[in-house]
């Protein structure tokens, strides 16, 4: 698979703080990384809610962190005010979030070995109806997303808080240097991790929206990948999961030809 990307500039969507392993990922395989971040993650400054979070850990069961982002900022809001508990089980979505969680001192972290989303999540035996009633479970998240894993812990009994730790933002999009390069084929392809991102691209879409579209798109969730096929894109790759997952995807794409 060496040099698998060579001469090809691969855009690179993740917000920018959680660019860079992709991207070197992308250089090492010879190819050009082209940052262009969709979202943006900012994060939420209450130290007061974050005062009362942490005084209230040690009543909950799991601790269910949505995103890397969450791992970072609800970490950070919680240790401005006193180490992590003993009690609350870490619970995350993918190897990335978990690996974040293990980077911040976690030694035993709850995740799913494939279906890497709030699915795998509830399929894990300790969510069972059975296991899961009269728990209680703390949702550490962004603002806005999805309230499946919530909704469904609470169906099955358990007792359940969201706790919003950052925002995600729109950054402005430079459309036209992006249709330019479509246009050009000096562009081979996008990135896409979230159905907001996406969502975001395809509303900025005003010039050359065509030859933007018909570029290969590589997705590491069927949900971002059916998102994609939604906003018009043409031609889609499901991956497998994270960055290894998306620079697998691509090396395999291009050295097929």
């Amino acid at each position: 698979m060496a040099a698998a990307l060579a001469g090809r500039t691969i855009l690179v969507t993740r917000p920018a703080a959680q660019a860079d392993a992709l991207c070197a990922a992308i250089e090492a395989q010879g190819g050009r990384a082209w940052r262009l971040p969709l979202l943006d993650i900012a994060p939420i400054y209450d130290s007061e809610a974050f005062a009362a979070l942490a005084s209230s850990l040690d009543d909950y069961d799991f601790a269910f962190f949505v995103s890397a982002n969450a791992v970072s900022h609800g970490l950070a809001g919680i240790r401005a005010h006193r180490a992590w508990p003993p009690g609350p089980q870490a619970v995350t979505v993918g190897p990335g979030s978990a690996a974040a969680l293990r980077d911040a001192g976690f030694t035993q972290v709850l995740v799913p070995g494939e279906r890497f989303d709030s699915e795998g999540v509830l399929s894990l035996p300790e969510f069972a109806p059975d296991a899961i009633t009269g728990k209680r479970v703390l949702i550490l998240r962004g603002d806005g997303g999805r309230e499946l894993f919530g909704d469904v812990l609470m169906a099955r009994g358990a007792q359940v808080s969201c706790f919003t730790c950052y925002r995600r933002l729109a950054p402005d999009v430079d459309v036209q240097t992006l249709a330019s390069a479509a246009s050009a084929g000096a562009l081979d392809a996008i990135t896409l991790t979230s159905s907001e991102a996406v969502r975001h691209l395809a509303a900025a879409l005003t010039t050359d929206a065509a030859r933007v579209l018909a570029v290969p798109v590589f997705a590491p969730h069927a949900r971002v990948a059916e998102a994609a096929r939604a906003a018009g894109f043409t031609h889609v790759v499901l991956t497998d999961a994270a960055d290894k997952g998306l620079l697998a995807g691509l090396c395999a794409h291009f050295a097929a030809g």
